[in-house]
């Protein structure tokens, strides 16, 4: 599969099927891989394109920790969509992939035709929330620092399935880009004006409050509760999951 080097980082990406691009962008510490059930179902009417985070599976893993941002992510987005011929997409992602989606969008309305938030959170408007948040991101990342890559022996199934080089990556990532800066993305969402689905698992307690404020938040958006499913939605109910997004993009006419 093919990379491409922006600023002299390779990125991994995949590109299956023919049709409207549909990128989909992993959660923290996950990799590509978690969006194995969905290449069939979704390759089937549209371009998927899939891809590994900086410091994630077989993208290239920066020693500077200024590599790793929110913005980086973003423009390596962005290039990808350039490289594979894509004016617009349908953007979207679990997690951190998610928020990111959300985060190219406020960059770049221009190249979104729809968005796909799948268990994510918009981040905070209250400064001591968003510390809280990134105290979180920080203790993350010292784990990663102090016990490597067992670390993902105990996490939510997209981050069991992933293969990391190492876990150095994965702990400048959490600095740079789990950690959050400003409320510029929940901020951001009264403003969407493309078709958008919110989906969360039934059993996804931390993030069901966070579907329930953004399909209240961004005009039209279309709310899908996935039954039997934790964090990794996609992965614990492929079929549910994969019927959700098919009949979104039906009834959007993408």
């Amino acid at each position: 599969m093919p990379k491409l080097n922006r600023d002299g980082v390779d990125i991994y990406y995949e590109v299956h099927g023919e049709g409207p691009v549909i990128l989909l962008s992993h959660g923290y510490s996950a990799t590509s891989q978690m969006w194995r059930g969905q290449i069939e179902a979704l390759s089937k009417t549209h371009m998927l394109v899939l891809w590994d985070m900086r410091g994630h599976g077989q993208s290239d893993y920066p020693v500077d920790p200024a590599a790793y941002s929110e913005a980086a992510t973003v423009a390596d987005m962005l290039a990808i969509l350039d490289v594979v011929g894509a004016k617009t997409a349908i953007v979207g992602g679990l997690s951190l992939g998610g928020y990111m989606s959300l985060a190219f969008h406020l960059a770049h309305p221009e190249r979104v035709r729809a968005l796909l938030i799948i268990d994510t959170g918009p981040g905070y408007r209250n400064d001591e929330a968003r510390e809280g948040w990134n105290l979180t991101a920080l203790n993350t990342a010292t784990r990663y620092e102090t016990k490597g890559l067992g670390n993902l022996a105990t996490g939510t199934p997209e981050m069991r399935m992933s293969h990391h080089r190492n876990a150095d990556g994965l702990a400048k990532a959490a600095r740079g880009m789990l950690t959050q800066r400003d409320p510029g993305v929940i901020n951001s969402l009264a403003g969407i004006a493309v078709p958008a689905m919110v989906l969360v698992g039934a059993d996804d307690k931390p993030f069901l409050t966070a579907a329930d404020y953004m399909a209240a938040k961004i005009p039209g958006a279309v709310k899908v509760v996935i039954p039997n499913a934790g964090h990794a939605a996609n992965i614990d109910q492929p079929e549910a999951f994969n019927a959700a997004v098919t009949d979104f993009l039906v009834s959007a006419g993408l």
